[in-house]
């Protein structure tokens, strides 16, 4: 899954980028305002933790504009500002949660668990036999652990996520990779590949010229 970390504060910047990336986030920061309005307004994101105090535009100013314009990214205020007041013009510029600071790594982490989970429309990462623990950025098949890599843990975070649906390989080299990734829709095949062998190969069906959908096996439910 693809964040957005606007943040001004160079060392919780840092903190945070390693802290999002050691939970299987694919991470792309701002430090100002401005270039979080761009990189919201041009990137697709799966969800954006936003500051207020921000330089150039400030925070609230930034959700407002993105709301404006129709984006529907879910947002995570994370700031000092702890005003009763300053929550409810953060929500009413169309914030989806609100986090002051100081706060501790784990909650901001379970809060955009939530909210990804509530986007997606799925209440926990269960997909038949398979299990995800975003927590421990872990899986499980059938109760067996998966060794994956971080790319194909993204890959199989995002497609839990979105399962049922058909997902195109420009959708998924958006939403795996950081900007600065060197992108290549290519490699998602060579992921794709190597996820089906350790998962089992008819859980991922190629639809032809449209992409990949994630589903259950035949007989399996989120109970099994």
């Amino acid at each position: 899954m693809r964040v957005l970390l606007v943040e001004d504060d160079v060392d919780l910047s840092r903190q945070l980028k390693t802290a999002l990336g050691d939970a299987g986030y694919a991470v792309d920061h701002a430090p100002d305002g401005e270039e979080a309005w761009f990189l919201g307004d041009t990137e697709p994101y799966d969800v954006v933790v936003l500051d207020l105090g921000l330089p150039k535009i400030d925070g609230v100013s930034v959700l407002e504009r993105w709301r404006r314009e129709g984006k529907t990214t879910p947002v995570l205020i994370l700031t000092a500002r702890g005003a009763w007041s300053d929550k409810v013009a953060g929500f009413d510029a169309g914030a989806d949660d609100y986090l002051t600071k100081p706060f501790h790594t784990e909650e901001l982490l379970a809060r955009l668990r939530a909210l990804l989970r509530r986007s997606a429309g799925h209440a926990a990462a269960t997909c038949g036999g398979l299990r995800l623990d975003p927590r421990a950025a872990r899986a499980t098949v059938n109760g067996e652990p998966l060794r994956l890599t971080s790319l194909e843990y993204r890959l199989l975070h995002y497609m839990m996520m979105h399962q049922g649906r058909v997902i195109s390989r420009t959708e998924l080299v958006e939403h795996l990779y950081d900007q600065d990734f060197d992108r290549d829709s290519n490699t998602i095949e060579v992921f794709v590949g190597r996820l089906r062998k350790k998962i089992g190969s008819d859980r991922i069906e190629t639809v032809r010229g449209l992409g990949y959908r994630l589903s259950p096996l035949a007989g399996e439910s989120d109970a099994a």
